[in-house]
């Protein structure tokens, strides 16, 4: 199947991404899992090696390549066993950096992307809120208008690089009467006065930099708005599809990881005189789980496919989310099972992999949520249609 996506540049691209994560990363994981700060010099090495403008135009320093070099970029960052640094990278490169190049203009973009690209700056995406979750159109944080400037005031949760990044790409509400049609969306420097954040205690993605992010009469320019003022919803909803598919990559491929290190395991464990690879039991539920992660992986690259091929695929992208998602953690927690109690440990991977699986099926949309839109487009025959 892999030769239906993947062309040699791709595979080699892997390999030398392999031996990147390796060499620069993997040394590191275990620190930055203790302090949840990922050291700054990572994300430099990054934007050398090019790694965060591989969809990006070349004429901001990207390379403007096909969306299977960022399914590969996915993949990878999941073996490394780290769901908090997979995530730090990610959210950078596909969440702040999405909105920038498509709403961003000239000028935004020579200051922000160009830097992102490099990595020397790191950004964040500001939509959820303490009140409002999956509830985009109830957010409350205010942009009003003064001259030429706004005043932004309101605050916004679980933002992924919340505390250290440079510059925040913020939804807030320009025209609050007019609901969720009264959205913009803004970017702006993180030593604007009035901005302030705490970091959060989370269960995993311990490695990442997960932000309570406040704003107290945050005077920016206009001339930070990106797009048009009132069409910051559409423009939020049509990135979810790609950020839906990335946590549904994420997922299986987090799965795949899990499961080649408990073949291994089970090869290797002895019981009753045999590996306990050769239990009947333990070995049809391996194969169970294997072949849902076989369906999920199929069904994302096909997804994958059609968006880069310009398609609104909004349907698929959620179906991605809310199943990989779920899938993942009943690898996780089947995986650690079959470890016995060496599952139970830190040494050993699966239980930080069981933790930071779990956040699956919340971050990007509940999977209750994703339901919800999918009983809407199926049911309902209600069409979701890219920002104009």
């Amino acid at each position: 199947m892999s030769k239906m996506y993947f062309t040699e540049e791709h595979d080699f691209f892997r390999k030398s991404f392999q031996d990147f994560l390796q060499k620069e990363v993997v040394p590191h994981i275990e620190k930055w899992e203790k302090t949840g700060t990922i050291d700054r010099f990572i994300w430099e090495k990054f934007g050398e090696m090019g790694y965060f403008g591989l969809v990006y135009p070349e004429q901001y320093g990207g390379m403007d390549l096909d969306l299977f070099y960022t399914v590969i970029f996915l993949e990878e960052l999941q073996k490394v066993n780290s769901g908090g640094f997979a995530a730090a990278m990610w959210a950078h490169a596909y969440l702040a950096m999405t909105h920038l190049n498509k709403e961003g203009n000239h000028e935004q973009k020579e200051k922000y992307l160009t830097p992102s690209i490099t990595g020397e700056k790191i950004g964040c995406l500001c939509i959820t809120e303490p009140f409002g979750g999956s509830d985009v159109g109830g957010m409350r944080t205010t942009a009003v208008k003064k001259g030429d400037t706004y005043v932004i005031n309101g605050s916004k949760t679980f933002i992924t690089n919340g505390v250290y990044s440079d510059y925040l790409v913020v939804a807030a509400k320009t025209s609050p009467e007019l609901g969720n049609k009264g959205i913009s969306i803004f970017v702006m420097d993180r030593d604007t006065p009035g901005i302030s954040s705490t970091k959060l205690d989370k269960l995993g993605w311990r490695a990442s930099d997960t932000g309570e992010i406040a704003f107290d009469n945050v005077t920016i320019p206009a001339t930070n708005l990106m797009g048009e003022e009132n069409k910051g919803f559409p423009y939020i909803m049509q990135h979810f599809a790609l950020e839906r598919l990335i946590m549904g990559v994420n997922a299986h491929a987090r799965s795949e990881f899990a499961l080649e290190y408990t073949i291994q395991y089970m090869k290797d464990r002895i019981a009753f005189g045999q590996p306990i690879s050769k239990f009947q039991a333990l070995r049809h539920k391996v194969a169970q789980l294997t072949s849902e992660v076989e369906v999920c992986k199929t069904f994302n690259y096909v997804t994958a496919k059609r968006l880069n091929d310009g398609e609104y695929v909004v349907k698929e992208a959620t179906m991605s989310k809310l199943i990989s998602t779920k899938v993942s953690d009943e690898v996780m927690y089947e995986c650690l099972q079959l470890l016995g109690g060496y599952g139970y440990m830190e040494d050993y991977p699966l239980a930080r992999l069981l933790r930071d699986s779990r956040l699956g099926p919340i971050g990007g949309g509940t999977s209750e949520i994703l339901r919800e839109i999918i009983a809407k487009m199926v049911i309902d025959s209600k069409e979701y249609k890219p920002a104009t």
